[in-house]
């Protein structure tokens, strides 16, 4: 046993030795991810504390699992888990689908000037700040804006769209589709680049015409990125960035647009309750590892592909 572990040290030494260069390249990253996500771990013990930055996170007296209890109880807590569950599930049925609808659209361009004029194009919204996103639907849903030009050509009323509770999720699935399906495609044109053409070349002389073509070699080929995106989707589903909720709802939509994010930025830094929006954020999290490991066992137990 002293043996083996001598000899593991000294395979570990002559490896660091022969690698150092690509060990201090390593280092970067290493301290990168010990710093900003791991040490930050650690003041996720105030969701099971009554945290008050006056005594500091270890000083402050435990509760358990009271705020917890606190939000399963609490009036929004249907709502919130509602309408950030809705808004995700058609994140994923219209936006998932829609870069690879476009990449494959693309695939089959063969101008390459338009292609790439089509690409620039969609490609430009994913560096435009999200502030001037939100900007511009909100410049595009107002009762003079150009959606509602569009209701009033087919008799319709005038009306501001972001007021409508019903219109809400719609209009930021589609500003996110919008904004997110040119930069989204990259990795499946990358995918698609990588398909052999002899594949249909064979699929060409069997008598395979485009759509067979895709449904038997395209789709097949790049299943396996496909579903590698799909199940880190998935372990996303509880998760909503706030900001652009912030930007975009008002009191008239809570009731649709309200999420579990924008609930815990009011109480943390609205309300100062830190220690509850801590619980609540952590219940997201624990949503979203439950919810990744089972799409990963599924996508084994199915498939040939999973992320580990």
């Amino acid at each position: 046993m002293k043996g083996q572990k001598r000899s593991f040290w000294a395979r570990a030494r002559k490896d660091w030795i022969r690698n150092r260069s690509l060990y201090f390249l390593m280092l970067p990253p290493i301290l990168f991810y010990i710093l900003f996500h791991y040490k930050p771990m650690y003041g996720v013990i105030i969701a099971f504390k009554d945290y008050s930055p006056t005594v500091g996170i270890a000083k402050s007296p435990w509760v358990g699992l009271e705020h917890f209890k606190r939000f399963f109880s609490s009036v929004y807590f249907g709502r919130l888990v509602r309408n950030t569950f809705l808004l995700n599930v058609y994140n994923l049925l219209f936006g998932f689908p829609a870069p690879i609808i476009l990449a494959l659209l693309l695939n089959e361009v063969r101008s390459r000037r338009f292609k790439n004029a089509v690409q620039t194009i969609t490609y430009m919204p994913h560096f435009i700040s999200l502030v001037v996103i939100t900007g511009i639907v909100k410049d595009f849903c107002v009762s003079t804006g150009i959606f509602n030009d569009v209701v009033a050509l087919f008799g319709g009323e005038r009306t501001n769209l972001l007021m409508n509770p019903g219109l809400y999720r719609s209009l930021y699935v589609g500003s996110g589709i919008w904004s997110g399906i040119g930069w989204g495609s990259i990795i499946y044109l990358a995918a698609l680049a990588g398909v052999d053409s002899q594949l249909y070349e064979a699929a060409s002389i069997d008598g395979a015409g485009k759509w067979k073509q895709l449904i038997h070699v395209t789709l097949p080929s790049i299943s396996p990125t496909i579903i590698t995106m799909l199940i880190l989707r998935i372990g996303q589903l509880m998760s909503l960035g706030y900001e652009k909720t912030l930007l975009l709802y008002n009191s008239a939509v809570y009731e649709t647009a309200d999420i579990i994010s924008t609930y815990t930025y009011r109480m943390g830094l609205g309300n100062q309750e830190w220690s509850y929006s801590a619980a609540v954020g952590l219940f997201n999290s624990a949503i979203n590892i439950v919810l990744l490991l089972a799409a990963n066992r599924i996508s084994r137990k199915y498939t040939e592909t999973s992320l580990w």
